[in-house]
């Protein structure tokens, strides 16, 4: 008796956990023989809402950790101005501007945002951290400031 009702806990606590958020797009099915499905989320940013980004990552239902893959892919969606920049961290490790659980373990998935000033661009960094199979899951995407208006030309020399 005491494990059914370890297992319809751990079902309810898996349920409550994998329920859907109100930034998901899409759900693929990985087949009909699996619990696992692929969360396509949108994620605005809420400093730059000039950048919109789409993260995949894999859920699985009826289990306690999801797995730690994960993807992104970022956009310039709109205007991005220079309060909007001026207004960002800009220290090497930038700053976290989305995160969600995988894992009543304490295992989340991170999104940061960090400015690289040479190039003039926002990096966008997904990030597991636990490691999985030695090694912690991770992707970039970049969205350059060229041909916004935050972005600043290099001063020009003249001989």
């Amino acid at each position: 008796m005491r494990k059914v009702l370890i297992a319809a806990s751990s079902l309810a606590i898996a349920l409550t956990l994998s329920g859907c958020s109100d930034n998901e797009v899409g759900d693929v099915s990985l087949g009909m023989f699996t619990t696992k499905d692929i969360k396509l989320n949108t994620l605005i940013d809420p400093v730059v809402p000039g950048v919109t980004c789409h993260i995949a990552s894999i859920e699985a239902d009826l289990s306690l950790a999801d797995p730690s893959d994960s993807s992104i892919s970022c956009r310039q969606t709109g205007e991005i101005t220079p309060e909007m920049i001026a207004n960002i961290d800009k220290s090497k490790s930038g700053e976290v501007v989305f995160k969600k659980s995988k894992s009543i373990f304490f295992k989340s998935m991170k999104i940061r945002r960090i400015y690289d000033p040479q190039s003039e661009t926002l990096m966008y960094l997904s990030y597991s951290t636990k490691t999985t199979t030695g090694s912690y899951k991770h992707s970039l995407s970049t969205v350059p400031l060229w041909g916004t208006k935050a972005y600043v030309a290099p001063a020009t020399t003249t001989k």
